[in-house]
């Protein structure tokens, strides 16, 4: 009981500084954001830039680390959604993460070519939104971590090793998420849009809580080995 309090814990930390980390790497990016020329403002704000790349990759990494950490736990309850979480939202997702760090990083080079004349204003400032936005992969990082989520959560759901309500409502919210992901694939909207974000809300909120109850509370193991 005591290693699935330890490992219930350290899924609720990594939660929670994945979240952070990718709350923070919005906010360093938002001065980019607000304004015309978005070019000139990467350049302006290099080393916020750069800082934000290294909190996504720092997201990446600590969601990526969560079905790892988790595995011992969730293997004993049903392997296969287990091995296929560890997969989605260890493998795949942590794969998207880091192109999206790449992706941001390609705009300071992109930045300074800009500022210097060295390619044409056009064409780069679209290059420059499309890297920003990097609206392939923020759809298909969506669509995978929907996926994993579904995995995760009905195993846990039949487990009983959290609450069945907040089970439930990780599926159900993480269905809403999969239908922003799959609207943003096929560009209906783009993955960070109001729409997107609305979808996406309730996800948010149940891992915040899932992570908080983790940590507190821990697996209800005497539940799960009914």
């Amino acid at each position: 009981m005591k290693t699935h309090r330890n490992i219930a814990r350290w899924m609720g930390i990594l939660y929670l500084a994945g979240t952070i980390a990718g709350i923070l790497s919005r906010v360093l990016t938002a001065p980019a954001l607000n304004g015309e020329d978005l070019l000139l403002r990467v350049a302006a704000n290099a080393s916020q830039f750069t800082l934000a790349a290294l909190l996504v990759m720092t997201m990446g990494i600590a969601l990526a680390l969560i079905p790892v950490v988790a595995w011992p736990v969730l293997r004993q309850h049903d392997e296969i959604l287990a091995l296929g979480y560890v997969i989605l939202r260890g493998a795949l997702e942590g794969a998207s993460y880091m192109g999206i760090v790449v992706s941001w990083l390609l705009l300071l080079p992109l930045s300074r070519a800009y500022q210097s004349g060295a390619v044409e204003t056009a064409s780069a400032q679209a290059l420059a939104n499309t890297l920003l936005e990097a609206p392939e992969l923020g759809a298909v990082l969506m669509v995978v971590f929907s996926l994993g989520g579904f995995m995760l959560y009905t195993l846990l759901y039949r487990s009983r090793l959290t609450p069945r309500w907040l089970s439930l409502w990780g599926l159900l919210a993480i269905m809403m998420n999969l239908v922003a992901g799959l609207l943003a694939m096929f560009g209906v909207f783009s993955p960070i849009s109001d729409a997107s974000t609305i979808l996406q809300l309730p996800i948010f909120f149940q891992e915040i809580i899932l992570a908080i109850w983790l940590i507190v509370k821990g697996f209800n193991v005497t539940e799960a080995s009914k």
